[in-house]
């Protein structure tokens, strides 16, 4: 098995949770330490990787870089990174950056250039720009957002271009990349540049965002390891809420394909989505922490969602907030109303951790109602087997299961 067969990720959107300031006027802090000292609880938790959302100088969110060899003076510096990444090593856990290689900043210096400069300066083809109007460029953007202006991606400068980065910071000490909005880059593009970088990285982990399409196709055409299951994610949740488990059911016999070509990344909350807790409850947040755990992929838990954080992701400027707070100094400073769901936590990552082979597990439906759903999670070896129940008939109930029937986990809410 690869070293992120065996990964359980634990998911920060670093500017958030530092409390940087994203709108207003920025200042320059080594504000990396606040994650630094969180490092022990992602180890209690039972993590086995940080998941670092934007660390690269940016406008605002971090989504908009304007320097991806730089670390953003909001959070530090090379030296804070260093740190970072050293205090993790010694922990045994892995590290895995978030690139913004579909679009930059409108602010990024090779933008300014470009439109300066015209058609026929050196940054022009870094970019899509339309110079029909030669008083009033209008390059690409990303969805509709002018401030996030897209690459060239059949530009082969760009092509070098990307390729450095990752292998700049793979060469610094992080061991995989998250390749944000990967579903609007082609996928020859990654074609051509991950095996550049595995070259010199052969360990490397790539996994890929894509929400919409052919999950299993691009992962085959790119080359991307592990592919975002937003598939699974909506169902499990629409499952809990409507009280209908087929929907969970249709969506596992699906997932179970799709890990075929490749190793989905699975998650109940990231920084894009309402909080699993606002949209099931706490109680519907432990079964949906049940299916991911027992379930085949590399799962990830965003910060927050193990101490049942509510939040809801609104469509307006700021709508992001509520799901990307500030955390405390140290987890010594968490309110205690959380505790419970930090140990249902523990319970259920250190069951994944023991059964290291569900990570390519097969499951099999055993029983089927709106609202009762059994099935058999299965792995190579004889002994692989486990056994999992919900019920949401009355209340949330949950059971996990051995081979010869002990009860590994059960929840009563």
């Amino acid at each position: 098995m690869t070293w992120f067969e065996h990964a359980i990720w634990w998911h920060v959107y670093p500017l958030g949770f530092t409390g940087a300031p994203i709108r207003t006027s920025h200042d320059a802090r080594p504000r990396l330490e606040h994650v630094r000292a969180w490092l022990d609880h992602a180890l209690e938790l039972g993590a086995s990787g940080l998941l670092l959302g934007p660390v690269f100088a940016s406008e605002t969110h971090g989504y908009d870089s304007v320097d991806q060899y730089r670390i953003d003076p909001r959070l530090g510096d090379l030296a804070d990174f260093d740190r970072l990444v050293a205090a993790c090593k010694e922990r045994g856990l892995r590290v895995a950056l978030d690139g913004v290689f579909n679009h930059v900043g409108a602010g990024h210096p090779w933008v300014r250039r470009a439109l300066a400069e015209g058609p026929d300066g050196e940054y022009a083809r870094f970019f899509r720009i339309d110079w029909s109007d030669p008083r009033s460029p209008r390059p690409a953007d990303f969805e509709g957002h002018s401030s996030l202006v897209a690459l060239d991606h059949a530009n082969p400068a760009v092509a070098d271009h990307v390729t450095d980065v990752m292998s700049t910071w793979l060469d610094r000490g992080v061991d995989g990349w998250r390749l944000d909005a990967a579903y609007a880059v082609p996928a020859e593009f990654w074609a051509a540049v991950l095996p550049r970088v595995r070259s010199r990285h052969p360990d490397a982990w790539f996994l890929g965002e894509v929400i919409h399409g052919d999950y299993a196709a691009y992962a085959a055409a790119s080359g991307i390891d592990s592919i975002t299951q937003y598939e699974l994610w909506k169902a499990i949740w629409s499952s809990l809420v409507d009280r209908n488990l087929f929907e969970l059911d249709w969506a596992l016999a699906r997932h179970v394909e799709l890990g075929r070509g490749q190793l989905p990344a699975t998650f109940v909350g990231n920084h894009d989505v309402t909080r699993i807790a606002t949209t099931v409850g706490p109680e519907g947040a432990v079964l949906a922490l049940v299916v991911l755990m027992t379930v085949s992929g590399v799962p990830s838990v965003y910060y927050g969602d193990e101490q049942a954080f509510t939040g809801t992701k609104e469509e307006r400027v700021g709508g992001d907030d509520a799901v990307r707070p500030t955390m405390p100094g140290t987890p010594a400073e968490l309110a205690p109303w959380g505790g419970w769901m930090f140990r249902v936590h523990q319970q259920l990552l250190g069951l994944r951790r023991r059964h290291p082979w569900l990570v390519r597990a097969t499951t099999t439906t055993t029983e089927l109602t709106n609202t009762r759903y059994a099935y058999t999670a299965r792995g190579a070896g004889a002994a692989d087997v486990l056994h999992v129940e919900l019920d949401l008939t009355d209340g949330h109930h949950a059971v996990v299961r051995d081979e010869a029937g002990g009860v590994l986990f059960s929840y009563d809410g």
